[in-house]
């Protein structure tokens, strides 16, 4: 249990445990785990999945098959807003890919990049669920719709960052 205790925060095993409470078995709170330690931590370490996996009696391959399943469970670290770039069918028609690009050289990152000040972490994401407003994007938890470049110059108006 020191282990784990290293791991872990007392923070995150409380609400970890809070979770299991309400389950017949421990892994059913596997994704509910992640999000509570992402929350804490902004991603998901090797060493804090092999923790929660200790702690749900899961296998650490196993938890890790559920972390890369859900794209909204990082593991590696990103930047302090997350912009999630919808590149479905819908958003693709409607010029995703000339989003893209403005995005890119706007704040000097190509996909899967951060930028030098941490702001910003660009990700693709197969579709945001706003198909009638596309093309759409997400920065942090607030959904963009119909968006154009003169709306990405107001979103990243200081320019963010330069990529690492």
């Amino acid at each position: 249990m020191s282990e784990l205790i290293q791991a872990l925060s007392a923070q995150e095993i409380a609400g970890i445990d809070a979770e299991i409470a309400h389950v017949p078995y421990r892994s059913a709170v596997a994704i509910e785990a992640l999000k509570i330690v992402q929350a804490h931590r902004g991603w998901v370490s090797d060493e804090s999945l092999r923790a929660i996996a200790r702690h749900l009696h899961m296998s650490a391959e196993e938890l890790d098959g559920v972390a890369t399943f859900y794209n909204l469970i990082y593991r590696r670290p990103v930047g302090e807003q997350v912009i999630l770039l919808c590149n479905s069918i819908s958003c693709w028609i409607k010029g995703c890919d000339k989003i893209q690009k403005r995005i890119q050289e706007q704040l000097g990152i190509g996909l899967g990049e951060t930028t030098s000040d941490k702001r910003y972490t660009l990700l693709p994401v197969t579709c945001l669920g706003a198909c009638d407003k596309a093309p759409v994007l997400m920065v942090g938890e607030e959904l963009h719709e119909n968006v154009d470049t003169h709306s990405l110059s107001r979103l990243f108006d200081d320019g963010g960052g330069t990529s690492e």
